[in-house]
C-alpha cells in the first residue's frame, strides 16, 4: 500500500470503531509547545502532579516513544450526554466520568484498529495512547487538523465542540498528513469569565492550583477552605468551561452504550451522597473514571461541599495512592 491507501484504511477503520474524527500528523518534535510546557512546569502550574515533570523529552517527540515513528494518528470519540443528575442540590460529577472508564473502552477500540491494520499492511511498530503516557494529546490533535486549542486549554472541534475524548496511535510508516486549522475563539472569553476559581489565568493556560477538576481528582491533601464557595457543588471534575463554550452548542449525544450512566448515579439525592458507604461507592463506580479519586477522596470532596467545617474522623488521604 502507498501512503494514501494506508491513510484511507486507517480512517475507515477509525469510523468503524465509532471514532467521529481521525486526523494524521507527521511524527516530529513539537517545537512550539516546548517553551510553553517548560514555562508551565517552571511556574509550578501543574500543582502536585509531579509526574508532569517526568519524560519531558518524550512528551515533545513521539520518536522517543516508538522506534522509527513516522506518523501520529489522532482520534476523537464523542462522550457528550444531556442526561443530568435529578437532584439539583446533589454534588455533581463531570460528564466524562458518568459511564465506563474511557481509558479501557478506547484502548480496546484502538487495539482492534491496529490488529486489522496489521492484517492489511503487515507488521509495523506502534503504540496506542489514551491519556495514559507522556503524549501532548491536544497539541497533536491540533496538528492533525481535528480542531484548535481553546482558551480553556481544551481541543475544540468546529463541528462538535469539546466533549470528545482524544486518543492516538503512533506508527512507523508514512501517511498523508492533515493540516492544522485556524483558531476560531476570536475575542470570546466566556470560559475564562465563567471559571469560578479563575484557573484560566491566561488563554490556553490552566493553573492546576486553582482548578476544580484538579482539586477534586488529582489533589491528595486537605482542600483549601477559602475555595469552598467557589466549587459550584462539583464533587468529581468540572464542566463549567465546556458548558459555557459557544462551540458546544453543536454537541450531539453520544451513541456509546458503555458511556451510559447508571440510573442510580443520576437519581441519588444530596443526602444520599453525603451518606455514601464504601460498598455503595464500589458498586456504583467500579470500572469508571471516578475510581481515580478513591472512596476517601470522594468522601472528602462531598464533605467539603457541605455547610459545616470538615472535621471528619476519616483520614481524608487514606486510599489515595501516588501515581
Amino acid at each position: 500500500m502507498n501512503s494514501t491507501q494506508r491513510t484511507n484504511l486507517v480512517k475507515q477503520l477509525a469510523r468503524e470503531q465509532g471514532f467521529e474524527y481521525c486526523g494524521i500528523a507527521k511524527a516530529d518534535f513539537l517545537e512550539e509547545e516546548a517553551p510553553r510546557l517548560e514555562r508551565w512546569l517552571r511556574l509550578g502550574k501543574h500543582g502536585e502532579m509531579a509526574y508532569m515533570n517526568n519524560w519531558f523529552d518524550k512528551r515533545l517527540d513521539p520518536r522517543k516513544l516508538v522506534d522509527g515513528a513516522k506518523s501520529v494518528v489522532c482520534l476523537m470519540y464523542n462522550y457528550y450526554t444531556d442526561k443530568k443528575q435529578s437532584d439539583p442540590e446533589a454534588p455533581k460529577i463531570a460528564k466524562y466520568a458518568l459511564g465506563k472508564d474511557y481509558h479501557w473502552v478506547l484502548k480496546e477500540k484502538l487495539s482492534v484498529i491496529v490488529e486489522r491494520l496489521r492484517d492489511e499492511v503487515g507488521n509495523f511498530n506502534s503504540r496506542i495512547f489514551v491519556d495514559s503516557a507522556p503524549v501532548l494529546e491536544k497539541a497533536w490533535a491540533a496538528r492533525a487538523g481535528l480542531g484548535w486549542i481553546g482558551k480553556n486549554s481544551l481541543l475544540l472541534n468546529q463541528e462538535r465542540g469539546s466533549y470528545l475524548f482524544l486518543a492516538e496511535i503512533i506508527v512507523d510508516f508514512e501517511m498523508d498528513y492533515d493540516q492544522p486549522i485556524a483558531d476560531l475563539c476570536a475575542n470570546c472569553r466566556k470560559c475564562q469569565d465563567a471559571c469560578p476559581t479563575n484557573a484560566l489565568v491566561e488563554p490556553r493556560i490552566v493553573d492546576a492550583r486553582r482548578c476544580i477538576s484538579y482539586f477534586t481528582i488529582e489533589y491528595r491533601g486537605q482542600l483549601p477552605a477559602g475555595m469552598r464557595e467557589k466549587f459550584d457543588n462539583w464533587m468529581f471534575g468540572c464542566d463549567i468551561c465546556q458548558d459555557v463554550c459557544p462551540w458546544n452548542r453543536k454537541s450531539r449525544t453520544h451513541s456509546e452504550p458503555l458511556f451510559e450512566p447508571k440510573d442510580e448515579v443520576l437519581e441519588k439525592t444530596k443526602s444520599e451522597w453525603e451518606e455514601i458507604t464504601r460498598d455503595v461507592y464500589n458498586r456504583l463506580f467500579k470500572d469508571t473514571a471516578v475510581t481515580r479519586t478513591r472512596y476517601a477522596g470522594l468522601k472528602r470532596n462531598i464533605r467539603f461541599l457541605g455547610t459545616t467545617p470538615v472535621t471528619s474522623d476519616v483520614d481524608e488521604t487514606k486510599d489515595h495512592e501516588a501515581e
